[in-house]
């Protein structure tokens, strides 16, 4: 039986792509799941809304209020951390450092009647106070669009690309929550030590409400995982991935969506001796229901097949597998709780080739007082190769994570904003050399945030 660890408090940015982009504007883009309908309402009369487990990676939800749209905004973050685990096991002992970032930020957000458009673009420097070498300028950029084609037919897209040299060094990624309520998602689970890489996710759906009470829609999904320099991340590989999606759904009642989807992926890895590709063909039957206002469970499930092709064997490996998962958020006044499971056949995560994702997420926030916030946080991902039963003497190995971290932040005034912060960070993954003899990181780190605003056309 394969060990299982209960979910720890951690970073819930381990399993997403990075999501520092949509915080800068939180307002939805038409037909967007971030609130569950207002139960006070007859929806049965209104436009149906995407149910979570087909809605695309991950919905953001902040426990602020909705910012207003058409709004340029922008502003400087610096963070300073301490981590005793910079460089991973490049030796017997870990080596800490501390490192020191400046980003500057600018946003836009403009909506009409039949349109939103979110663009958020933060360069940033790093610096490190040991190992200068590992400086570097880093790059963040997010659009998000949506569009109204007509009175039932929607259009939305989204895009987010990163070049970094430590994906914990983003003064923005955590002040939001992730659902990851369905299929689509993201699998950057492996988080390298200090080293360069760069990640790109990429996001299309269209849905069409064509009756009162059903809808179809038709969805695309893309990741790209790239460590320029390899000799910085032994063990760790390149990946991509590419992934479609079309369903149909149905209102059974108020509160009630039922539906079928079915799924398909090419995931690509590219380990020393070649390259893996895996095929998934799925159909994955879901449910989402909405007991109060405020308040989504969702949940999803049915049968995965999967082709796997991997470096130095003649035969692919075919074979079935179970896949679903489950999510449930809930926005009250001052809290906000997220939880989530996933399972199912994913992209490498930097292993060389596809895996079987085990992921567990938990996310809770609470506003103490008016000024002052605080956030904890768990995953726990088990990724296991594709074809195990080779995947040690191609140097691919299984292996799972555990992350823990809590917060406190607090606002002065409308600009300015503290965070500081503890993390802690195991990763088990004993054939991995960048990962293997130093597993575990613990890290401290503090930020300070300065914000502005100007309306658009003023």
């Amino acid at each position: 039986m394969k060990r299982r660890a209960r979910i720890c408090f951690g970073l819930l940015f381990l399993m997403a792509a990075p999501v520092w982009g949509q915080i800068e504007d939180s307002t939805p883009p038409p037909d967007t799941q971030a609130a569950a309908p207002d139960t006070g309402a007859d929806i049965t009369a209104e436009r149906m809304i995407t149910p979570p487990p087909v809605s695309g990676p991950a919905h953001p939800v902040l426990l602020t209020p909705q910012e207003r749209s058409n709004y340029l905004r922008g502003g400087l973050a610096f963070m300073t951390a301490y981590s005793d685990n910079a460089l991973g096991s490049v030796g017997p002992m870990p080596l800490s450092d501390v490192s020191y970032s400046v980003a500057p930020f600018i946003a836009m957000n403009q909506t009409t009647a039949r349109e939103q458009l979110a663009l958020t673009y933060a360069p940033g420097f790093t610096l490190y106070q040991r190992f200068s070498t590992l400086d570097q300028a880093d790059q963040n950029a997010s659009i998000r669009f949506a569009y109204l084609l007509s009175p039932h037919l929607t259009f939305n897209a989204s895009d987010t690309f990163q070049k970094t040299s430590d994906v914990f060094n983003q003064p923005f990624s955590e002040n939001a929550g992730l659902v990851n309520a369905g299929p689509e998602l993201p699998n950057f689970s492996v988080i390298a030590p200090v080293a360069n890489q760069l990640s790109n996710a990429g996001y299309v759906e269209l849905t069409y409400q064509f009756e009162l009470n059903d809808m179809i829609g038709a969805s695309g999904t893309f990741t790209n995982l790239h460590y320029p320099n390899t000799r910085q991340v032994p063990g760790l590989f390149d990946s991509s991935s590419q992934s479609g999606l079309g369903f149909w759904a149905h209102r059974l009642s108020r509160r009630q969506y039922f539906g079928v989807a079915y799924q398909y992926q090419r995931l690509l890895a590219y380990p020393t001796l070649g390259f893996s590709e895996t095929q998934t063909h799925a159909a994955l039957p879901f449910y989402a229901v909405y007991p109060a206002k405020d308040l989504t469970l969702s949940f999803f499930g049915g049968p995965q097949y999967s082709d796997t092709m991997q470096p130095s064997t003649q035969l692919p490996l075919k074979q079935w597998a179970p896949a679903g998962g489950a999510s449930l958020s809930w926005l009250g006044h001052l809290t906000f709780v997220a939880v989530s499971y996933v399972h199912l056949i994913s992209c490498s995560p930097g292993l060389g080739a596809a895996v079987k994702l085990d992921s567990d997420t938990v996310f809770i926030r609470q506003q103490l007082t008016k000024h002052l916030s605080a956030s904890i946080s768990g995953g726990y991902m088990q990724n296991d190769i594709l074809g195990d039963f080779n995947a040690s003497s191609l140097g691919l190995f299984s292996g799972h994570s555990i992350s823990g971290t809590a917060s406190l932040q607090q606002q002065f005034g409308q600009q300015l904003a503290l965070r500081l912060g503890y993390m802690r960070l195991r990763q088990d993954y004993s054939g991995v050399p960048i990962l293997a003899l130093t597993p575990n990181t613990n890290r401290e780190f503090v930020s300070l945030t300065y914000r502005f605003g100007r309306a658009l056309g003023r």
